[in-house]
């Protein structure tokens, strides 16, 4: 499995069907770099829409060096495609991934989208081994209720993989979104079903900012 994954790495987005479906948000950040680069040593969020839609980052990272590289619909692969220009040039001291949503909805078994979570981490080891990397686990959505049982999958393999590598870790972002009665928060979410609103961004920064705090 992962010859296959290094091959469709080295083969390029062609031939992972994507067809540079996200250059164009690379560029934007490298012309953005290119104006003001980021300093080195920062906390580097890298994932999909998740964190490219999260609009009040910067003021709810206030007082955290921090960088947020989200780029919407990504997928592990993709975040693997540019990890060079959009983990290895910012030198993080942190890396916060949220990926494997979309990887599920397009097929991809929780331990396939986990071997490619992996190979991040051997990726991420090699370059700059004294960064520290954090799985955002999957948060569930009402659009994508069907797939609660794979996310948890995922997020449980990866979970059991980052105990047992040093500084890996991961933040537990599927329960939050729970009422006490189990069932998911309703009023969360922006009309698609999937994104979350203004009500639901707080609970995300929330899970996030105590995770760091704990681990300066």
């Amino acid at each position: 499995m992962k010859k296959i994954l290094l091959f469709l790495l080295l083969a390029g987005p062609m031939a992972m069907g994507q067809q540079h479906a996200f250059e164009k948000e690379i560029l934007a950040y490298e012309k953005q770099d290119s104006l003001s680069m980021p300093a080195k040593g920062q906390k580097l969020f890298i994932g999909s829409s998740s964190f490219r839609l999260w609009k009040t980052f910067d003021a709810d990272m206030k007082g955290i060096p921090a960088i947020n590289r989200g780029f919407g619909g990504s997928t592990l692969l993709d975040a693997l495609y540019y990890f060079d220009r959009m983990v290895v040039k910012y030198a993080p001291s942190w890396v916060f991934v949220y990926e494997g949503d979309n990887d599920l909805s397009k097929g991809q078994s929780p331990e396939e989208i986990a071997t490619e979570y992996k190979l991040f981490s051997e990726k991420l080891a090699q370059a700059l081994p004294s960064t520290k990397l954090v799985f955002v686990s999957v948060r569930p959505s009402l659009a994508r209720q069907a797939m609660v049982h794979q996310q948890k999958a995922l997020n449980a393999i990866i979970s059991t993989y980052s105990k047992g590598e040093k500084n890996r870790y991961v933040i537990d972002m599927h329960s939050p979104f729970y009422l006490p009665d189990g069932t998911l928060m309703p009023d969360i979410f922006v009309a698609d079903r999937l994104h979350l609103n203004e009500k639901g961004y707080p609970i995300f920064a929330k899970q996030i900012k105590e995770f760091i705090n704990r681990n300066p």
